[in-house]
């Protein structure tokens, strides 16, 4: 079996779980608990967005990076949460490409998007809800 099939697994899930915590940190940690709840809806309203999409994003954020943590559902939070990242790409846009600018640029929403795709294509990896069975597996019953 060639190296790249059996570490691929173990990749993916990596992948999987630093975005998870990465995640968490934005949701549970930056926006709820640095901006709270109030002004993370206040900075959405502010930039022409309704508030109660901060919410929205805060939530997000928190419960996808739960799943991804998990490897629950990894393939489908992992295409919901694309469009957080592309709001945030486009909120970073006009600061220009380097996020170390005033204001963060955009390279690094822009990058986290493309890594949700890739989780997207190769699914949850090892140590995942993912890969538990539905179903039972048949067993042989002796005659």
């Amino acid at each position: 079996m060639p190296e790249t099939t059996t570490t691929t697994p173990y990749a993916a899930a990596l992948l999987r779980i630093a975005q998870g915590l990465m995640f968490l940190a934005h949701g549970a940690i930056l926006k709820l608990g640095t901006f709270g709840l109030a002004g993370t809806m206040g900075f959405f309203g502010s930039i022409g967005y309704p508030p109660v999409l901060g919410a929205v994003v805060i939530a997000a954020e928190i419960l996808g990076g739960l799943a991804l943590i998990a490897g629950f559902a990894t393939r489908w939070v992992s295409l919901a949460l694309v469009p957080v990242l592309l709001g945030a790409t486009l909120q970073h846009a006009g600061n220009g490409w380097l996020f170390n600018v005033a204001g963060g640029g955009w390279e690094f929403p822009a990058f986290w998007t493309v890594t949700l795709l890739v989780q997207a294509g190769i699914g949850a990896g090892a140590w995942a809800l993912d890969g538990r069975r539905a179903t039972p597996r048949p067993v042989a019953v002796a005659a």
